[in-house]
């Protein structure tokens, strides 16, 4: 199995387990590998019943309307939490929009890159750590990474004008990446 990333950060997390990983970009706008995928890195929590660095192991992944794109058995990762992935368009910062977007599709968090490997045909899981929930929101770094997975420099300018939001975004995305190494470090069906 491979292991897709969106950003670099993330397939660093990976390749530090020795892992099998792909960088697709920001919605896996990139080309996939061959072979079966594993949709790897961030998510956005839905519901604040999670806590930054909690790892879902997704059972299901589901489109903005809650149509089902892929279903599964977990991965069988330890200590991680089987839940419903929510494919989306843009990072979602605003509370209210993550426990609408809960309450009408069932799941518990969101990325962008799960839908498009759900659709190749070949997604054999989900493993996605919680950086932010509805009450730990992103802020500036919600708009820090381009389509590409690269920084912008205006983005950059917003997180140095909010040293304080920022400072505690970035520790859920610490927390998030260390608690995906962990979990894919004690699971040897995982990794490769």
């Amino acid at each position: 199995m491979t292991l897709v990333c969106a950003t670099r950060t993330e397939e660093r997390a990976a390749k530090r387990l020795g892992a099998r990983t792909a960088v697709a970009g920001i919605g896996a706008r990139g080309e996939l590998p061959e072979g079966p995928l594993v949709s790897f890195g961030l998510a956005g929590g839905l519901h604040d019943g999670l806590d930054c660095g909690e790892v879902l192991d997704a059972t299901r992944v589901v489109d903005a309307d809650g149509s089902v794109l892929w279903e599964g058995g977990p991965l069988g990762a330890p200590g991680a939490r089987t839940g419903t992935i929510v494919v989306v368009d843009a990072v979602l910062d605003s509370p209210e929009e993550r426990r609408r977007l809960h309450e009408r599709t069932g799941a518990d968090a969101a990325d962008m890159e799960s839908g498009a490997l759900a659709r190749s045909g070949r997604l054999a899981g989900c493993l996605r750590a919680i950086s932010d929930t509805p009450s730990r929101t992103l802020g500036p770094l919600a708009d820090v990474l381009d389509t590409n997975g690269r920084v912008r420099p205006r983005g950059v300018l917003d997180v140095v004008t909010s040293p304080r939001h920022s400072a505690r975004a970035l520790t859920g995305v610490r927390s998030g990446l260390r608690s995906l190494q962990q979990t894919v470090a004690r699971s040897e069906g995982v990794s490769t």
